[in-house]
């Protein structure tokens, strides 16, 4: 079982580098290994939130803010956010948790296909306001600290909403994930929940796989990258309706 949430870890990693959408790899593998819900779900935020960071480090030359919010502002509103969403996490039975995961998975794939298959991204016309920028981003934040899938989707929505080009929007998007996932990973080391085995092996295989997506940017094919997280996110959702957990 170790190797296989290594191999996942490193898909995950690969996933992530390339188009997003990890968390649908590791959610199911380390419930499969025998977490609740909500153990795997904080699980495998500490573990891919390394990742998380080097991405963020990478591209920090194109980060920027949202017209009129500097990014120190979106940092700021990206770690209370992303704390909000933790404790709220840390709160919610176990049970309760593992009712609400087959909706969250949903909304993720749902949100991951519209803005990786369908949403046509245009740079440069800002429809959101500085106020509007702002609270898009706090609940973002919080979404992310609770549960995160689907978060650079809805970030990159609302980045290039409020203006920003792509290129920026993208790395803009890496780095708030990574701040929003800081807060909420300080409070998750110390909770019960986190099987820190599993953690550090997916966590390596994550390393490894961003390293290998890296490497693989030129030479995969995106979309059909995108099809198969959808794919993925459409069974596990299915999979989760049919047999709750």
């Amino acid at each position: 079982m170790i190797a296989l949430i290594f191999i996942a870890g490193a898909w995950a990693g690969l996933q992530n580098s390339l188009a997003g959408g990890g968390s649908f790899v590791t959610l199911p593998m380390l419930i499969i290994s025998g977490m609740s819900p909500l153990a795997a779900n904080i699980t495998s935020t500490v573990a891919l939130f390394p990742g998380q960071v080097t991405s963020g480090l990478a591209g920090r030359a194109l980060v920027t803010g949202a017209g009129k919010l500097s990014f120190r502002a979106l940092f700021g509103i990206s770690i209370l956010g992303g704390a909000l969403g933790g404790l709220l996490l840390l709160n919610t039975p176990s049970s309760v948790f593992a009712r609400l995961v087959p909706w969250l998975v949903l909304f993720a794939t749902t949100v991951f296909a519209w803005g990786s298959l369908f949403r046509k991204i245009r740079s440069g016309s800002a429809h959101l306001g500085t106020v509007g920028a702002g609270i898009a981003q706090f609940c973002i934040a919080i979404y992310g600290g609770y549960f995160g899938g689907g978060i650079g989707i809805l970030m990159m929505a609302a980045l290039t909403m409020a203006g920003l080009p792509t290129r920026n929007a993208g790395a803009t998007k890496n780095a708030l994930a990574s701040v929003m996932n800081a807060s909420a990973v300080l409070l998750f080391i110390t909770s019960p929940q986190v099987h820190w085995l599993e953690a550090v092996v997916l966590s390596s295989g994550a390393i490894l796989g961003g390293l290998m997506g890296s490497w693989a940017l030129h030479r995969v094919n995106e979309k059909v990258l995108r099809v198969a997280i959808v794919c993925i996110g459409v069974v596990l959702t299915i999979g989760l309706f049919m047999k709750p957990i």
